[in-house]
């Protein structure tokens, strides 16, 4: 039986990613867009995440585990998913210092919600919820530095 097509082009993007060290991939081809984002990047065999299909709650930090060196980072998983920064930058709640926060606690958002702008090396990156449900926590002060991966909002998935 063969496989259909967007499952081989998926493997041929992960082989690719493998081969190549990404971190991350992202297309859009006739209104079709996929993200592929290794979960552990410091990791050369980590696991791929398929960002669109519904993402799994992070795990728990561990004791002793290195979490970017975020103090709340060890503390027990509450079930909520934690939109993670894809790149390390400033952290900015608005489209401009004028302008409403995109989303504030509360706000319902679907996976494509843009929630807040990560400026890296003068270029802005919008951010999105990866996940539909209610922002329960906003984690990060507008303007503060963020690390890879650090969480910085708390979604109830619904």
């Amino acid at each position: 039986m063969d496989l259909p097509k967007y499952v081989k082009e998926l493997k041929e993007l992960l082989d690719l990613m493998k081969s190549h060290d990404l971190a991350e991939v992202e297309l859009e081809e006739e209104g079709q867009k996929i993200r592929l984002r290794k979960t552990e990047p410091h990791l050369a065999a980590a696991p791929m995440a398929i960002q669109g299909a519904l993402p799994a709650v992070s795990p728990a930090a561990t004791p002793g585990s290195d979490a970017g060196g975020d103090p709340e980072a060890a503390e027990e998983d509450d079930g909520l998913y934690k939109v993670p920064s894809p790149l390390v930058g400033s952290f900015y709640r608005s489209p401009s210092p004028e302008a409403d926060p995109f989303i504030v606690e509360g706000d319902r958002v679907e996976e494509d919600s843009v929630l807040c702008i990560v400026e890296a090396m003068k270029v802005m990156n919008e951010v999105t919820a990866g996940a539909s449900g209610v922002v329960r926590e906003i984690l990060v002060e507008n303007g503060s530095a963020v690390e890879f991966d650090q969480p910085l909002f708390k979604i109830e998935i619904s």
